[in-house]
């Protein structure tokens, strides 16, 4: 028995818990549901961007045979919205449509054919209203404001200005500025959205079924919309096919099939066409961006300026949270001590922006990335060596009370600068081949959440019965990052037990406790670390009973996992037969465990633009992108990409280097090829035919290296994988065009007839002495 062990599972290649279902195709997403009486849901959407609704009648879609129920704005007992303080949106529209595709009705019908044609009877009168398309047509002088409690069309702008910036560009060396301008964005998910609702009369209660990574607040969104108590909702999340963002509010699809399945008394099924999940959006908002910084002769930033403008779209959504990010996330990455941001987030008639990926950094990481970038060749300085003038010493407070725990982007710069040969191959690749760099940033899960209750930001459940398994209950959403299978690791490494005896119910509400979402890289570090809080509650129960089975006190007992013992000699015992002994007189062993963030991650100081909170860590990645640039067609193609990513500790590093590469490819996509793009209002590439994402075609070879500067209140020291390295490719990539062929690229995404424009431009400007031309 001496060489009895406990099982390792951290820091080990594992499979995701849910692997078997997804490949063997049991896996149930929001659409395979269905029942006897199931109806089809549809939905109604305006064909005009701004408008007052004079009339709805429903009259003839009611009387067509087989249809069960059409509602419109009249059957919404309130707006709904993912933000308390920006509740401005109605399910079906009310009073007035905002952006072409809006929903205004929906029917539910007893077949496809059925429910379409009801949808060709309802008729609508509108009353046009001026539209504005872009944030400068919103904000111009003159034009009518989108919602009344929004003058001027801004949803939210946000200012600070700190330390001494003016004082900063004075005594710099080189003070430079640059403008950009990057593209909206989608998200692209594999899955259109979905939702099945089922409503049972008896009881007057409502399940519902959704592609959502967000269960809690689609169930507080259902019981407000529909005017019921939230004890009549049960919200289930299936398995979800991609979110990246996109599912992180409720949406009006899941608002419309529980509206329908209450007035029919039936189970009804919403599932929305690839169009309409494109109109639906959620995605990155089209952006305008000036960046200003100083520098000194040796690379260090002496301050920065910074002025973001968004169009958001019809609706707040998470606006408000999106601008804030834009200009806090300055801060975090390098030793900045002066900064000024000026945000202005814009209402405009268009599909409504949201949470994506990289939420609110992405393209101020290109900006900034970029200007230095091109900073750095005019000071005659190395890009890497720019970085490495600027790093932080962690652990610190930001001048923005960001607080840095563990930092470990010294050592990405390290790894990604000799893993690409940079000293040796930079500048020598020969024509219209080149290497770029850029570093990134991400949060590990916002210190506070966006509906306070005072509850603990994660609480797990462990139930262990007579067959000495152990079923995890959780209400985090698994969109498929591997969350379960991370939670289950935890649970496992510290109990020291095979991970074969774990079982993982997510996501229902009926049975797991409540979980704010998958949202903004949180779930690892906050519900790993209550994993680890339930695990050791129930370690300490086991001791107990192994401690009365041996007949020794608990503190001489030794864990090992699989079998408990006192002793060197002692055979101890098994895992089976502690549980039985804990079972006696007592039942079916259930335990709690939490996690709260630290006080010293909110944030105190009071200055507007501070409400995000903080973040209890932050991952940290470098990458080097290797470019060759065809000089007839001007199309880039990507040879290799390097990154490291610093993620505290791999808990599962084959679902870390997954979701490194999965940051990189999105990356790939919003820098070179994806692009919303509208014509008075209506989407022209509403199919992914038309828009354009990078395929397994288009992937470069990319190398992941995993560095692991452990924070010291992680989940075995882990902070976030999964989105920090996305921003870094944008500015990686446009540097490494520049050093290819000498041109700086401003706009995203950068298609061939837009490099072959800017190409154009320099040539010109440089035939005429220098001067630019327009």
């Amino acid at each position: 028995m001496n060489d009895i062990s406990p099982v390792q599972t951290i820091g080990l290649p594992q499979p995701f818990v849910d692997g078997p279902e997804k490949v063997t195709g049991k896996a149930m997403y929001a659409a395979d549901f269905s029942a006897a009486d199931a109806l089809v849901g549809r939905i109604l959407r305006s064909p005009v961007a701004h408008a007052k609704i004079v009339s709805v009648d429903t009259a003839r879609a009611e009387a067509l045979a087989g249809v069960l129920a059409v509602v419109t704005g009249e059957d919404c007992a309130d707006t709904h919205g993912v933000l308390p303080i920006a509740m401005n949106e109605w399910a079906l529209a009310r009073y007035r449509v905002r952006y072409r595709g809006e929903p205004v009705a929906a029917v539910a019908a007893v077949d496809e054919a059925t429910a379409q044609q009801a949808l060709a009877l309802i008729e609508v009168e509108y009353e046009e209203l001026p539209a504005y398309f872009t944030a400068e047509e919103a904000r111009a002088e003159g034009a009518i404001d989108l919602h009344e409690e929004r003058p001027g069309n801004i949803e939210r702008d946000v200012h600070f200005d700190l330390g001494d910036v003016d004082g900063g560009m004075a005594e710099a060396d080189l003070v430079r500025e640059m403008t950009f301008q990057c593209a909206e964005v989608c998200q692209a998910q594999m899955e259109p959205h979905a939702a099945f609702a089922e409503y049972d009369t008896a009881r007057e209660r409502l399940t519902m079924r959704s592609s959502t990574q967000v269960p809690y607040y689609v169930h507080l969104m259902l019981a407000r919309v529909l005017g019921i108590d939230k004890l009549q909702v049960r919200v289930v999340k299936p398995y979800i096919g991609g979110g990246f963002g996109s599912r992180t509010e409720t949406l009006q699809s899941e608002l419309a099939a529980a509206l329908l399945a209450r007035k029919a008394g039936r189970s009804v099924k919403v599932v929305l066409s690839r169009e309409e999940t494109f109109i639906t959006h959620r995605g990155r908002p089209e952006s305008q961006l000036r960046m200003k910084v100083g520098m000194r002769k040796d690379g260090t930033i002496t301050a920065v300026d910074f002025e973001a403008v968004q169009r958001g779209g019809a609706y707040s959504d998470y606006g408000i949270v999106t601008i804030l990010y834009a200009g806090s996330m300055i801060y975090g990455i390098y030793d900045i001590t002066s900064a000024r941001f000026e945000g202005y987030r814009v209402l405009t008639n268009t599909p409504p922006c949201g949470a994506f990926r990289g939420h609110g950094t992405v393209k101020t990481r290109f900006a900034f990335e970029s200007l230095i970038d091109d900073m750095a060749i005019e000071l005659g300085l190395d890009p890497f060596e720019v970085r490495r003038a600027n790093l932080l010493q962690a652990p610190t407070m930001t001048e923005n009370d960001l607080l840095v725990n563990s930092y470990g982007l010294d050592e990405c710069l390290d790894w990604v600068e000799q893993a690409s040969g940079w000293r040796q191959r930079k500048g020598k690749l020969g024509p219209y081949r080149g290497l770029g760099m850029a570093c990134s940033h991400y949060i590990s899960g916002a210190s506070k959440p966006k509906h306070w209750t005072g509850e603990p930001h994660a609480t797990i459940h462990l139930r262990v019965d007579w067959d000495a398994s152990i079923t995890l209950l959780t209400g985090a959403a698994e969109i498929g990052q591997g969350s379960s299978t991370v939670m289950a690791q935890c649970v496992a490494e510290t109990l020291g037990v095979d991970m074969g005896r774990i079982r993982v119910i997510s996501s229902d509400s009926a049975l797991t406790p409540k979980d704010n979402g998958s949202y903004s890289s949180r779930v690892t570090y906050m519900v790993g670390n209550a994993s680890i809080d339930a695990a050791q509650n129930l370690k300490a129960k086991l001791i107990e009973a192994a401690a009365r089975k041996l007949e020794i006190a608990p503190e001489d007992v030794e864990c090992l996992g699989e079998v408990y013992r006192g002793g060197q000699q002692d055979q101890g015992l098994s895992f089976d037969e502690v549980v039985m002994e804990a079972l006696g007189g007592e039942g079916t062993l259930t335990v709690k465990g939490i996690f709260d963030t630290i006080p010293e991650s909110w944030g105190g100081r009071k200055y507007r633009g501070a409400a995000i909170g903080g973040t209890m860590a932050f991952s940290y990645a470098a990458q080097v992108v290797e470019v060759a640039v065809d000089p007839d067609t001007a199309e880039i193609t990507v040879e290799k990409v390097w990154v490291a990513h610093d993620c505290g500790k791999a808990l599962n590093p084959l679902s870390v280097e997954g979701q490194v590469q999965g940051s990189v490819w999105m990356g790939m996509g919003q820098a070179m090829t994806e692009e919303t793009r509208l014509h008075d209002g209506l989407l022209l590439h509403a199919n992914m035919l038309d828009y354009r994402v990078p395929t397994i075609v288009d992937s470069p070879p990319i190398e992941v290296k995993i560095v692991e500067a452990a924070d010291p209140h992680g989940p075995f020291g882990a902070k976030e994988a999964g989105e920090g390295s996305l921003s870094g490719f944008l500015p990686a990539l446009t540097n490494a065009v520049a050093d290819a062929i000498g041109v700086r690229a401003t706009e995203l995404p950068l298609t061939p007839d837009r490099l072959l424009d800017l190409l154009e431009k320099t040539a010109l400007a440089e035939r005429a002495g220098g001067k630019e031309v327009a």
